[in-house]
């Protein structure tokens, strides 16, 4: 299989019509091999426009989900990021091309292995194994957090965890009916939120154990 080809048309297929054109995120994309980040069984799968499964009952995000909310997130150079749902570390990969540090956190053992050894060779990275479903109190802030199942609710702790001006994006909703949301910090007692887009993406894990949501 030629991957360049399949990397080439899921850009040309997947990823432009659905309007990321930013052209930092395209060429990251592109240079930025899946396929070494997918269990070897699918690795003719891996630019498909599909979830993918990791083991566990999880799922990677498809290629045009991933890439419409890392344009969304609009990271900077000296941005730090905190990741719930780490997976085998694709996403992480990507991240940390566009920001200065990444503290990504995965539920499941057997998968934050998977993530550690795919991104060993990565010195901005940091990978946690634990439960970040409510928070993840590490006593830290950040400009951006990603949250990357879905969730019924956004945890009050995140809200709080962002610095001022900090953007979270979360996968609010149930299935069929999940809301890719993107909430910014704009003064210390004020947040906007603004739904970017349906869709339909996994549970997070430990998706039983419900946050208490912050009202407006």
């Amino acid at each position: 299989m030629n991957f360049d080809q399949a990397r080439f048309f899921m850009i040309e297929q997947q990823i432009r019509p659905w309007d990321v054109l930013d052209p930092e995120i395209l060429a990251l994309l592109e240079s930025t091999p899946r396929h070494l980040y997918v269990p070897e069984s699918q690795h003719k799968l891996a630019y498909s426009d599909l979830e993918i499964p990791i083991g566990e009952g999880e799922f990677m995000l498809s290629p045009k989900i991933e890439a419409k909310i890392l344009q969304a997130i609009d990271l900077d150079p000296q941005d730090r990021v905190l990741e719930v749902g780490t997976g085998v570390g694709y996403l992480t990969r990507l991240i940390s091309q566009l920001a200065q540090q990444v503290t990504s956190v995965e539920w499941y053992a057997s998968i934050a292995e998977q993530a550690k050894a795919n991104l060993t060779s990565i010195d901005n990275v940091t990978v946690h194994q634990g439960d970040a479903s409510q928070d993840w109190p590490d006593g830290e802030s950040y400009d951006a957090i990603l949250i990357t199942g879905a969730i019924t609710s956004i945890p009050k702790a995140y809200y709080d965890k962002l610095t001022l001006g900090g953007r979270l994006l979360a996968f609010v909703g149930q299935t069929p009916a999940i809301s890719a949301t993107l909430v910014t910090r704009i003064s210390d007692e004020e947040w906007i939120e603004e739904s970017l887009f349906e869709t339909d993406v996994a549970p997070l894990h430990s998706l039983q154990i419900r946050p208490n949501s912050f009202q407006f």
